[in-house]
């Protein structure tokens, strides 16, 4: 399971390296849509601010265990933040990525509205799409005023941390790029390593100012936002299945090294007493020799 889960992450990665691309030049045109608007007011519905009374809570865990605290981890921020917004008298309404997550909640108070199971360990973008419409849908319809996602952030093999993303509304700074980051995984001294390294984001690039719209900048930027959340979401998507299998990886590693402890432990008091058991046998043969 170890092994398997390697060659799970080597896919995601180049999951990631493939859907860079796309994500580097939406993000580019989106900038290119805010210089050009500058001051303007944008009044779009995904940027609506209302007074918050019901939030809709994504939570993302996997669809099997043998992975450590991983989905325990995610599932205990998520009933963490669930008590912070009813304390302050928020209504949650849950949807649940991953069978975990779908079984834990579905015997809890809080409603699940919709859960995703089975989907590919490896997340892909049609997935990630289908996510997003429903979120899109609630937050347009004004069932919830608030998008939040609870997912578990890559850090390192051996470290990942549970986190709360606001989704929805969107702000037009939220939109600044930031450098974007991969996982790869390497080899060092005859062991398997998930490293996450920062890629450099490039420059930004404003429109010529002689550019002319067919449409109106503020309609392309609304055509185009639901792409930026798709993305979003699948960057999510992927940070959660990467920290999930350099957490199996970690777990059957750890379970491997046990099993070799408890092996050579047991073979140790076997010996022990299978030698206590002979010695006494001779003590008996002798002590009857001497009787003679």
């Amino acid at each position: 399971m170890r092994l398997v889960a390697a060659a799970k992450v080597r896919r995601a990665q180049e999951q990631v390296l493939a859907t860079r691309p796309f994500a580097d030049a939406l993000t580019q045109v989106l900038y290119g849509l805010e210089n050009r608007l500058g001051s303007v007011d944008v009044n779009l519905p995904l940027f609506s601010q209302r007074e918050v009374k019901n939030v809709a809570l994504l939570v993302i865990t996997g669809d099997r265990g043998l992975c450590g605290g991983y989905n325990a981890n995610i599932i205990r921020r998520g009933e963490q933040r669930v008590k912070e917004l009813e304390s302050k008298g928020v209504k949650c309404q849950l949807i649940t990525v991953g069978r975990k997550s779908t079984q834990y909640f579905e015997r809890r108070v809080t409603p699940v509205v919709s859960s995703h199971i089975g989907l590919n360990q490896i997340p892909s973008a049609d997935e990630a799409s289908v996510i997003a419409d429903e979120l899109l849908a609630l937050f347009l319809s004004e069932t919830v005023d608030r998008v939040e996602l609870v997912y578990t952030r890559f850090v390192s093999l051996i470290n990942s941390r549970p986190v709360v993303q606001t989704m929805l509304p969107l702000t037009i700074q939220g939109l600044e790029e930031q450098d974007d980051e991969m996982f790869r995984l390497v080899t060092r001294e005859g062991k398997l390593q998930v490293e996450r390294m920062t890629v450099e984001s490039k420059p930004e690039q404003s429109f010529p100012k002689d550019m002319i719209f067919e449409q109106d900048p503020v309609q392309i930027l609304d055509a185009l936002l639901p792409l930026y959340i798709n993305n979003q979401l699948l960057r999510a998507l992927q940070e959660s299945a990467a920290s999930e299998l350099a957490a199996r990886m970690t777990a059957m590693s750890n379970a491997s090294t046990n099993a070799k402890d408890l092996i050579r432990q047991l073979s140790l008091t076997y010996n022990k007493a299978r030698q206590a058991s002979i010695t006494q046998e001779i003590l008996e043969v002798v002590a009857g020799a001497n009787s003679l």
